[in-house]
């Protein structure tokens, strides 16, 4: 009995998508509820699975194709079993012979399958088409590393060229960037503000609070809260516009920018001010890992009144972040820097972060920003006001 594969309903304001990747090809066994596909929409992944066990006997939708839901996909043959190939039958078995050695001019990292590729290698490798067989691997095991993948492509000719489409995410973040330079009036402040006392505490308490709570304590939690106070303070921070009016929001739904593979996805830590720091670090690493796996829901990224996003991970000591639209400011982390201070009319080595507040200027006014960016150094220069709410 042939059973069609259909696309799943698709989430509300989503169209159709495109279909990324086929995990199956035409003959291949599957079960049901196995990932038979990947579908890119503009904002999410979703997976396409077997409805039933058998074989999949036709791919009716190819990669690339752009499909709507209830379209049909792919046909399986229902509890049928998958056959070998005619080759394969032909071949008759061999008796037992002793393997050749492997040799020692020919390592086997060479035949190293995509599979085995971090998802650094594998974006290097897919956008400059290298052939991974040509690449010996440097790595643990023989694996190739992102060095291995770029002096590959460094050893080639150097002019060659490789034009492919946009996935259907990049080029909906590229349209959102450019909406909103076209319309706000977008500004950004700067402030520094010293680490010290943060990690002394997060020094103090780290390993307890990670025994306690079964998550690690980082420093997007202080600044979660951080940022929760001050917005309670500057309501204008919190507010978005929508045609001529202003939308005061009475709840502290807070973004946090997660970097993948397929570009920086924002997924939402809801009512962020009723959160303890544990439930907050536990969310961002849940976030992280669905965000690098694609399993983020639409639901996980929608909304928010306030983001915030860290280019400090990545070495970024200064940068003018981009507003979420329609939020009507951002909040940029920067790399945690030592760096000579005056305190107390002595010179001191402190762990300096500068951060950046990127705002819409229709809506908050140059002192607000100012003053709210100065709220969040003074609450994080004696984090002990975050818990007493001072």
């Amino acid at each position: 009995m042939t059973i069609e594969v259909k696309v799943p309903m698709l989430p509300e304001s989503i169209a159709d998508a495109t279909i990324s990747t086929w995990h199956k090809k035409v003959g291949d066994a599957v079960s049901r509820d196995e990932n038979l596909m990947d579908l890119e929409t503009d904002k999410v992944m979703l997976e396409v699975p077997a409805p039933v066990d058998g074989v999949l006997k036709e791919i009716v939708k190819k990669t690339g194709d752009t499909v709507k839901a209830n379209e049909v996909v792919a046909i399986i043959e229902e509890g049928a079993a998958s056959k070998p190939s005619a080759e394969t039958a032909k071949t008759p078995a061999k008796s037992a012979e002793p393997a050749a050695p492997v040799e020692a001019s020919k390592p086997a990292q060479t035949k190293t399958a995509s599979a085995d590729l971090s998802p650094a290698v594998r974006r290097v490798v897919a956008e400059h088409d290298i052939d991974v067989s040509n690449v010996q691997g440097t790595g643990k095991g023989g694996r190739i590393t992102k060095e291995n993948a770029l002096a590959a492509m460094n050893s080639t000719t150097g002019r060659a060229e490789k034009r492919v489409p946009m996935t259907r995410m990049r080029a909906r973040i590229a349209e959102r960037l450019l909406e909103v330079s076209q319309t706000t009036a977008m500004l950004t402040t700067f402030n520094e503000i010293n680490l010290h006392e943060v990690i002394e505490l997060r020094n103090k308490y780290k390993d307890k609070f990670e025994k306690t709570h079964q998550t690690r304590l980082g420093f997007m939690s202080f600044f979660v809260k951080a940022a929760v106070e001050a917005l309670k303070r500057f309501p204008a921070v919190n507010a978005s516009i929508d045609g001529n009016d202003i939308v005061y929001h009475g709840y502290f739904d807070i973004g946090v920018a997660v970097s993948t593979d397929r570009g920086l996805v924002v997924p939402v830590l809801r009512n962020a001010d009723q959160m303890s720091m544990a439930e907050i670090e536990a969310k961002i690493a849940e976030y992280a890992n669905k965000a690098r796996a694609g399993k983020l829901t639409l639901e996980e990224m929608q909304g928010g009144t306030f983001t915030i996003t860290n280019g400090g991970v990545f070495g970024s000591l200064l940068s003018t972040p981009i507003l979420n639209s329609p939020q009507s400011a951002i909040l940029g982390m920067h790399k945690i820097d030592q760096r000579p201070v005056a305190e107390n009319g002595q010179v001191v080595i402190r762990p300096m972060m500068y951060v950046a507040m990127s705002y819409d200027h229709r809506i908050i006014d140059g002192k607000d920003s100012v003053t709210f960016l100065v709220a969040i150094k003074e609450l994080l220069e004696d984090p002990a006001r975050l818990l007493l709410e001072i």
